[in-house]
């Protein structure tokens, strides 16, 4: 079986264990899912989307977060860690997109990387998520399990992005993403993985 058929195979089994597999962010407007991402870095989705119930309330605007006093933002996101990070690129970003891009979130991957504190990740989340652009998001578990499927032998998250492209079909791309996380948190652990119950065995 070449990888290109292992893919498909893997592909049909996520299809059918996770048939609705989403984003499992909260959010309602491309900015609020970019705020979402990066506050999501080192953080559990559930966690962030308990965080950003109120924030999102506080702060309905990108405006809001432009002219956001710091250390109150900073207090408002401390649940999800790395707060002062966080907190000043949450800021800048915002300005930037105010300022230079009339408060729309730029499509491009370029556009998007220029932001502060917006990787490749992030970017890829939102240009597949909300522009639907075929987009690979490479975190800890998609690159875990692509290795132990044998899609990819990188450790750089751009070099399995590749990888994957190479091997899965375009219109699965972020889908693979979002099911391969899902995948990762019940079954594929990091240490212990439950492998007498795994349909990719």
């Amino acid at each position: 079986m070449t990888k290109k058929q292992l893919a498909l195979e893997v592909i049909e089994r996520l299809k059918k264990e996770y048939p609705l597999a989403d984003c499992t962010l909260d959010y309602d407007a491309a900015w609020k899912l970019l705020v979402s991402v990066r506050l999501a870095a080192q953080c559990t989705d559930a966690r962030v989307n308990v965080v950003t119930e109120t924030l999102f309330k506080k702060y309905d605007t990108l405006e809001k977060f432009a002219n956001a006093d710091l250390a109150e933002l900073e207090e408002d996101i401390r649940s999800t860690g790395f707060y002062h990070n966080k907190a000043k690129n949450i800021i800048s970003c915002a300005r930037t997109l105010v300022q230079e891009y009339h408060g729309e979130v730029p499509s491009t991957l370029e556009e998007l990387t220029s932001l502060a504190g917006v990787g490749r990740k992030t970017a890829n989340v939102i240009r597949g998520n909300i522009y639907h652009d075929p987009s690979i998001v490479v975190d800890t578990h998609v690159k875990r399990i692509s290795k132990r499927l044998g899609f990819t032998k990188e450790d750089d998250p751009v070099k399995v992005e590749y990888d994957l492209m190479k091997v899965l079909p375009k219109d699965h791309w972020i889908l693979y993403n979002i099911q391969i996380i899902t995948f990762g948190r019940n079954i594929c652990f990091a240490r212990g993985p439950k492998c007498s119950e795994c349909f990719l065995q």
